[in-house]
């Protein structure tokens, strides 16, 4: 999750600005922060127990159902009859020779079987090799699980990501980094909790720093995307300063480099509330644009 907002969203945005869905802001955005919080709070006792699980997995159920039906009330719009007013017969000739939809359908499923099958033999392979790695380098997994680990399965975001700021679709890339980690905390963690039954243990270290770092992440959006609706070049480049600072601490404080003392005085004094200034400075200038635009809206409008 810090690696789809700080490191994705950052490099996408580094691209071309992304624009932000309302519905997004208003109702997927809390709801990944929420899950955020809730994580940390059932892991303080050390284990996401079977119970937690189950919390966790419902409720993006729950979010999944919402955004289905909110989706096709959206999408809701006339379909044009063959051979009405305003089509072609060029249109109609090429209406009948597209696939039949049963075809269609059969091939998309035999795609994303496929592309599942491939997803868990990438999946074993990228478990086997970072243990050999952490194993190899005599660091925790939790170190190769925040670092290997974490770009490795964001890959696909970051795809997917690249591919719809191509092609226009800048909504997509923040939509895409939002529910996987939507996803990401109910289903890949939840579900696996709720069918061990006993629970994933949890390392102290992840409660202490990373989890709190995961939900700064989070938070760190919701001005972003509260203030213009838009994730800025600048906000990029932000966001993927940030995590490599905050991968140069893990990696620092696994080998136990003498910097290490030096770089976590410098981020916490100096770097870090210069960041937390200048979020502010923004988000005041940018709701103060708003406001602006807002009155001279009402104005142009009143008789």
């Amino acid at each position: 999750n810090i690696v789809n907002v700080l490191l994705i969203l950052g490099l996408s945005a580094l691209v071309i600005p992304l624009v932000v869905k309302q519905r997004l802001v208003r109702f997927d955005l809390p709801l990944m922060v929420a899950l955020s919080v809730g994580l940390l709070l059932v892991s303080l006792d050390g284990l996401v127990s079977a119970v937690d699980g189950l919390v966790l997995f419902s409720a993006v159920v729950v979010h999944g159902v919402l955004t289905v039906v909110l989706g096709r009330r959206e999408a809701k719009s006339p379909v044009r009859p063959v051979g009405s007013a305003g089509s072609s017969p060029a249109a109609d000739v090429a209406g009948e020779d597209e696939e039949p939809p049963a075809t269609s359908a059969g091939r998309s499923v035999l795609l994303v079987v496929l592309g599942v099958a491939l997803l868990v033999g990438g999946a074993t392979l990228l478990v086997e090799g970072a243990v050999n790695i952490a194993t190899t380098l005599g660091v925790s997994s939790l170190v190769v699980g925040l670092t290997v680990v974490a770009v490795g399965t964001a890959l696909p975001e970051l795809a997917t990501a690249i591919i719809a700021v191509r092609r226009g679709e800048r909504d997509l890339a923040v939509g895409n980094v939002v529910g996987s980690n939507i996803f990401n905390i109910g289903v890949v963690l939840g579900l696996p909790a709720l069918i061990s039954l006993e629970g994933i243990p949890v390392a102290s270290a992840a409660v202490a720093f990373d989890m709190p770092v995961m939900l700064a992440a989070a938070l760190a959006l919701l001005p972003v995307a509260f203030t213009g609706f838009a994730v800025a070049r600048w906000e990029g480049a932000l966001f993927v300063a940030l995590y490599l600072a905050y991968t140069g601490y893990v990696v620092l404080a696994a080998t136990e480099h003498d910097a290490l003392e030096g770089f976590t005085a410098t981020m916490a004094w100096f770097v870090l509330p210069l960041i937390a200034v200048t979020l502010l400075a923004f988000t005041s200038y940018e709701i103060g644009l708003r406001k602006g635009r807002q009155r001279r809206v009402g104005t142009t409008n009143s008789p």
